[in-house]
C-alpha cells in the first residue's frame, strides 16, 4: 500500500532541504566530485561505445583517460598562456581604443567633443576604468580561482574521482534504480529518461557546439589578422549556449576591434604625400567570420549536435544560473543546469498531469 501522497511529498521536501543545505554548507569541499561527475557524465556515452566496439570498460576509461590528458597539456602548452596574455593585453590597450574613438568622433563631430564636453570626459573616464578595474577583475579571478580549485584539485583530485566515476557508472546507477521506491520507479526512470535527455542534448550537444564555434571564431580571427582574435572566439564560444548572444556579444567586440585597428591603418602614398585609408576587407572578413559561423550553428552544428529541442528555455537557463550562482557560488552554478533541467522535466510532468485531471477538465466528460 502507497504512503499517503502528503507523506510522501514530507518526505520528498526533506530530502530537497538536506541536499540544499549539504550544497550551502560544503560547497567549496564537493567541487571536485561535482566537476568529476559533470566529466564521468560527459564521458559515458564515448566509453560505452568503446565497449560496444570490444573493449572492456577498464580499457575503454584508460584509453579516455589518456586522450584527455594529453589534451588537457596541449591547451596548457599552446592555448592557455596565449589567451591570458591576450586578455592582459585587451585591457591595458582599452584606453588607445577609446582614445581612438575619440579622435575619430572628434573628426566628425567636433563640437560634441571639445575640451570640456561631458562625452570626451566619459570616454576617458570609461577607458581608465576598464584598464584598472579589469585588472582587478583579472587578478581576482586568478586569486579566486588558486583558492577554489588550488592545483591540487586541478590535477590529482578531479581527475581520480572522474576516473573512477566513469569506472563504475553503470554500477551507480543500477544502486541508485535499485533504491527506488517500487510503487513509482516506472515514472521516475520515466523522468530521469527524459531528465538525461534533456542535460546530453544541452551539456553534451551544446558544449561541443561551444567548442566548435569557439575553435573556428578564433582560428578564424587570427587568421584574419585581428589583434585579441583568441580571446574574442574564447568569449564568443563560452557564450554561444545562449542563442544569437554569443554571436551579438562576439560579433560587437570583433567588429569593434577590426574598426580600432584597421580604421585609417592602410598607408597611401602618392609623392610627398602619405594619407591613411580604410581597410574595408579586412573588417568585412571579420564581419563575414561571423556571419558564417552564425550560418554552421543554425543550419548545421545544432541541428545535428542538439536537437530540434533541448527543453530549457535560455530566459530560464539564465534565472537558474543567477540564482544558484549568487546562493551557492562557483558550485552553484555548476549544478545550475542539472537542477534547471531536472526542474523543467518535473514541471512539465505535473502540467500533464494537471490536463488529465478534473481538477482542469472538470466534471465534464465530453472534452
Amino acid at each position: 500500500m502507497a504512503l499517503p501522497v502528503s507523506q510522501q511529498a514530507k518526505y520528498w521536501g526533506i530530502v530537497t532541504a538536506v541536499f540544499l543545505v549539504v550544497l550551502w554548507f560544503l560547497g567549496d569541499v564537493i567541487l571536485p566530485f561535482v566537476l568529476g561527475g559533470a566529466i564521468a557524465y560527459c564521458l559515458d556515452p564515448i566509453a560505452d561505445r568503446l565497449e560496444k566496439a570490444g573493449c572492456t570498460r577498464v580499457i575503454a576509461v584508460t584509453i579516455i583517460t589518456i586522450v584527455a590528458a594529453l589534451v588537457f597539456v596541449l591547451l596548457i602548452l599552446l592555448v592557455i598562456p596565449t589567451l591570458i596574455q591576450q586578455t592582459a593585453a585587451l585591457i591595458d590597450t582599452a584606453p588607445e581604443l577609446f582614445e581612438r574613438l575619440q579622435a575619430g568622433l572628434t573628426e566628425r563631430f567636433p563640437q560634441i567633443l571639445d575640451a570640456d564636453s561631458t562625452v570626451r570626459q566619459q570616454l576617458l573616464a570609461i577607458g581608465e576604468t576598464i584598464q584598472s578595474k579589469g585588472g582587478e577583475l583579472v587578478n581576482g579571478l586568478v586569486s579566486s580561482a588558486l583558492g577554489l580549485i588550488n592545483v591540487l584539485v586541478l590535477l590529482i583530485i578531479v581527475p581520480v574521482v572522474a576516473f573512477y566515476m566513469l569506472l563504475d557508472w553503470d554500477n551507480m546507477t543500477a544502486k541508485i534504480d535499485s533504491m527506488l521506491p517500487r510503487d513509482h520507479v516506472d515514472t521516475i526512470r520515466q523522468l530521469a529518461r527524459d531528465i538525461d535527455r534533456t542535460l546530453a542534448s544541452f551539456i553534451r550537444g551544446q558544449g561541443t557546439v561551444c567548442l566548435v564555434l569557439g575553435t573556428y571564431y578564433a582560428v578564424g580571427l587570427m587568421a584574419a589578422g585581428l589583434n585579441f582574435g583568441l580571446i574574442v572566439g574564447f568569449i564568443a564560444g563560452l557564450i554561444t549556449f545562449i542563442p544569437y548572444v554569443g554571436a551579438l556579444v562576439g560579433g560587437v567586440l570583433a567588429v569593434g576591434l577590426a574598426l580600432f585597428q584597421f580604421w585609417g591603418s592602410v598607408e597611401v602614398t602618392d609623392g610627398e604625400t602619405v594619407t591613411y585609408a580604410t581597410n574595408w576587407v579586412r573588417i568585412g572578413i571579420v564581419a563575414g567570420i561571423f556571419g558564417f559561423g552564425q550560418f554552421l550553428e543554425g543550419n548545421i552544428l545544432t541541428p545535428k549536435l542538439v536537437g530540434g529541442s533541448v527543453g530549457l528555455h535560455p530566459v530560464w537557463l539564465l534565472f537558474a544560473l543567477s540564482v544558484f550562482g549568487s546562493l551557492f557560488g562557483f558550485v552553484g552554478m555548476l549544478v545550475a543546469v542539472p537542477v534547471a533541467a531536472v526542474l523543467g522535466v518535473v514541471v512539465r510532468y505535473a502540467l500533464e498531469q494537471y490536463k488529465d485531471s478534473l481538477l482542469y477538465r472538470g466534471k465534464s466528460t465530453g472534452d
